[in-house]
């Protein structure tokens, strides 16, 4: 596995986790992400000097610095579902990918590969199709 699709898992992982914790994901401080990014990274042995850690504390610090557009590329996008609906972790997995495709040069074609594939791996067999579905109508949004 890649350096930068783990990264991306251990970032999806701290969102996650902080789906859970006390923080309101949409004020949450440095500090508490790097917390719990140390704790979920060092449940697969990554360490805070690690590239990966690295790439993953870039990420989580980009969602949450850029949570409220993000959210609405989401909302507008996954029609015939309710936002709050939407499983915590797919949720994750679509925050990351939206963050890469509007804040990033990563092409569009890796990024949504990797959500789908880190999708197939952690989450329901619906999901993929549903991440896949919204990533794909916010990239065709966002290239106009």
């Amino acid at each position: 596995m890649g350096i930068r699709r783990k990264g991306r898992e251990i970032a999806i992982q701290t969102l996650y986790s902080l789906e859970f914790s006390d923080f309101d994901i949409h004020q949450v401080q440095e500090k508490e992400i790097k917390n719990i990014l140390k704790n979920v990274a060092a449940d697969t042995d990554i360490q805070p000097d690690n590239n990966i850690y690295d790439f993953a504390f870039e990420i989580v610090n980009g969602v949450i610095q850029n949570i409220d557009p993000i959210d609405v590329q989401i909302k507008a996008r996954s029609i015939n579902w309710s936002f709050e609906r939407i499983a915590k972790l797919d949720l994750g997995i679509i925050r990351v990918a939206t963050y890469e495709l509007v804040f990033t040069e990563t092409a569009p074609a890796i990024i949504m590969n990797e959500a789908i594939e880190i999708a197939k791996k952690y989450c329901s067999e619906s999901s993929g199709k549903f991440i896949n579905g919204v990533l794909n109508a916010i990239k065709e949004a966002i290239s106009k």
